[in-house]
């Protein structure tokens, strides 16, 4: 089957987790691990660096990651050093526009006496003296001094990456909300999340052992902007093909959380939301007064496997979707006895693969656990839109006014108002990243980041109402 990938580093990834997947099915992978990197890149013609060591040498810090990563960093988001040296420095660079003008407004605007002029009155920063603060380009009547932020810097909006002495980057894991933004902008692969593959790959061969142990696959919505190529019920097949005993959908936990969420907001009067694990890391890292206004619900993927484990014995649960904070968040003590594991779309895609499964070639099998505001949580404004049915379904009288924060900027901006009691809203609706959970990292694809999908996934839900969802669950064993 084709594969769609946005670039070529996830197709990369995609390659060495399949074939540590397939090893591993085959209990091949300890004694052929280092030949995987000759594997994908054979013969002595470099493809991709500058000689066909070097890339293999990458691949094998790949692989390790693919394999569960440095068990010694707790951040599920890891830096590859020796991939990470293709970038020019970063900061503020005086271009070929200056026109070496008599103004220089740059030089008397700059706090630290970092600019200088050349014999022909063209300026230079002194980087030994540069603080970044931009004054210089601020003024620049030709815009001629620029920031030339690395693409991972860039993506990074919490400012958790830095660049170390020889030129690699480093992540501070306080600041670091593990979205895993910096993993899908880094033009080089340089940045992973840890997968967890083997751990899924473990769990499955142990219920084919003992059929008390069951693993079951918690699919997030977001899987509707996904695997445009097939269709969804077959995606479901595969997964149960692979050894999942079923698969259910995360968004009947995101009805479970609408509706108690929706109570603690109408009793306390103001609340955010605690769906988004990068999120809630941001407002207790950044806005730690305003931690005890999240909400005290757990996340969706929380709620459901809780519920699982709580009527399931034996059960074991991997939570499926388009998010490398959900790794993170399954680490927590509160979330650890539910969740044992958790793989991205682009993960799942490789497990697929290594077994060798044609999903196209398979029959279509059903997605029809939750609700349709259940379903809606996948993008921006879902949440707050499914809250709003809640009061209505729970007879509150209380009016919402959400702020919906669309990516983590708009969340600063919001939490940043509110600590200053300057936020008109009485509910703040937090996602990380842009778009929602549709424009995670792990996705297969980002281009389908259209909440139009999402809602006509949601209009395909038989359940209409979240009480209902919430209700058809509790009546039976899932």
């Amino acid at each position: 089957m084709e594969l769609k990938f946005d670039t070529k580093v996830q197709y990369l990834k995609y390659r060495v987790l399949c074939e540590v997947a397939r090893l591993a099915w085959d209990d091949r992978l300890l004694e052929n691990v280092l030949d995987i990197p000759k594997t994908i890149v054979p013969g002595k013609t470099p493809t991709m660096r500058c000689c066909v060591y070097k890339e293999r040498a990458i691949l094998a810090e790949r692989v390790k990651i693919a394999m569960g990563g440095d068990k010694e960093n707790p951040n599920v988001i890891q830096v590859i050093d020796i991939a990470c040296d293709e970038c020019p420095a970063a900061g503020y660079e005086v271009t070929s526009s200056c026109r070496g003008c008599l103004a220089h407004r740059c030089k008397s605007t700059c706090p630290r006496g970092a600019i200088w002029f050349d014999d022909k009155h063209e300026a230079h920063i002194d980087k030994s003296k540069c603080v970044e603060c931009g004054q210089c380009a601020k003024v620049c009547p030709y815009s001629a001094i620029v920031n030339r932020q690395r693409p991972c810097q860039a993506a990074c909006k919490v400012k958790a990456i830095t660049i170390k002495e020889d030129g690699a980057a480093d992540i501070d894991n306080n600041k670091c909300i593990q979205c895993g933004a910096c993993v899908y902008q880094c033009p080089f692969g340089a940045i992973m999340d840890r997968s967890y593959i083997l751990d899924v790959i473990d769990m499955i061969r142990r219920s084919e052992e003992n059929s008390q142990y069951k693993v079951y696959a918690l699919v997030a919505p977001a899987i509707s902007c996904q695997f445009s190529r097939v269709k969804l019920g077959q995606v479901v097949s595969a997964i149960k093909k692979i050894g999942f005993h079923t698969v259910v959908e995360a968004a009947l936990g995101a009805d479970m959380v609408a509706l108690d969420e929706t109570r603690e907001l109408a009793e306390k009067g103001f609340l955010t939301s605690s769906c988004c694990p990068g999120f809630v890391k941001y407002v207790k890292s950044q806005f730690p007064a305003l931690e005890p206004y999240v909400s005290h619900n757990p996340s969706p993927m929380a709620a459901l496997a809780k519920y699982i484990k709580d009527t399931t014995p034996g059960a074991k649960v991997v939570f499926i979707g388009p998010c490398t904070a959900k790794k993170a968040e399954a680490q927590l003590e509160s979330v650890k006895p539910y969740v044992d594991a958790v793989l991205t779309f682009e993960e799942l895609q490789a497990l697929i693969d290594s077994k060798a499964i044609d999903m196209a070639a398979l029959e279509e099998d059903v997605l029809d656990n939750a609700s349709y505001y259940g379903r809606i949580f996948a993008r921006s404004g879902g949440l707050t839109d499914a809250v709003g049915q809640a009061v209505k379904e729970l007879g509150l009288d209380f009016s919402v006014k959400a702020a919906v924060c669309n990516g983590i900027e708009e969340c600063r901006m919001a939490l940043l108002k509110k600590s200053k009691n300057a936020l008109a809203e009485n509910f703040i609706e937090g996602m990380a990243c842009v778009g929602g959970c549709i424009g995670g990292a792990g996705c297969i694809t980002h281009e389908a980041r259209d909440k139009a999908d999402v809602d006509k996934y949601g209009k395909l839900a038989l359940e209409k109402t979240i009480a209902g969802a919430v209700e058809q669950l509790v009546g039976r064993n899932p």
